[in-house]
């Protein structure tokens, strides 16, 4: 079954999951050429790599916190909090609590 990515001028619900999240995850909402949105759900200890994007990406907390890892240092991120990167910088991330963040990556051609 194909991913539903949402339509212009469609609502997303992005609500707090509550113990829904357990057993979430990660969808992608829209994805373009130029952007893309995804939930990511990121469980309470597991841990996405380092790794780099393109792009400038936006990563607001839903819920939950998660921890950036970041060159020389850490940055937390709890529930209703917003991040901004710049493309190309090395990050990763880690649940320090079950999460859910919404991702927007911004790309340049």
């Amino acid at each position: 079954m194909a991913t539903h990515h949402a339509n212009p001028g469609e609502v997303v619900d992005l609500h707090p999951m509550g113990a829904e999240l357990k057993s979430a995850r990660t969808t992608a909402i829209v994805k373009s050429d130029d952007f893309e949105a995804i939930r990511l759900v990121v469980q309470a200890g597991k841990e996405i790599a380092p790794h780099r994007v393109a792009g400038k990406i936006t990563l607001h907390c839903l819920e939950g916190r998660v921890q950036l890892g970041l060159a020389g240092s850490t940055i937390d991120l709890a529930a209703g909090q917003w991040l901004y990167l710049d493309g190309g910088v090395e990050h990763s991330v880690r649940g320090v609590e079950d999460s859910s963040v919404l991702l927007t990556i911004l790309f340049t051609r």
